[in-house]
């Protein structure tokens, strides 16, 4: 039996369209219309420049160009674009910020191997 490959996989929501509702993938994801709901992809998930999620969104590598109200959840890493806006909590293994970003909530870094509290201590 082989493993899946979800590499070549990308769904995306293209610019004027609206979805309500969750999204879950195995694959990538592109939004660069509007998501009113969750959002949990197993690889990468980008937000366009023009793309809106109002939901929770989680992914292996997410990249911000558009807006996020929620909470936003990379395994990996997490990049917020110059022009990105963020309202809500992150959590991310690895950040970038670029300069322009706009970020307004709590950010919890941890490797994914070590799963933390929901409170962010750490167990002594």
């Amino acid at each position: 039996m082989s493993d899946k490959q979800t590499s070549g996989e990308l769904s995306l929501v293209g610019t004027g369209t609206v979805v309500e509702g969750k999204i879950k993938t195995e694959g990538s994801i592109r939004i660069d219309g509007k998501l009113v709901g969750d959002l949990i992809s197993k690889a990468n998930v980008a937000v366009g420049l023009g793309g809106t999620v109002e939901g929770n969104l989680s992914g292996k590598n997410v990249s911000l160009a558009g807006k996020v109200i929620g909470t936003v959840a990379a395994s990996e890493k997490l990049v917020l674009e110059p022009k990105s806006l963020v309202k809500g909590d992150i959590r991310a293994a690895r950040l970038v910020v670029d300069e322009g970003a706009t970020f307004d909530g709590q950010c919890l870094m941890s490797p994914p191997s070590s799963p933390g509290r929901p409170d962010g201590k750490r167990d002594t």
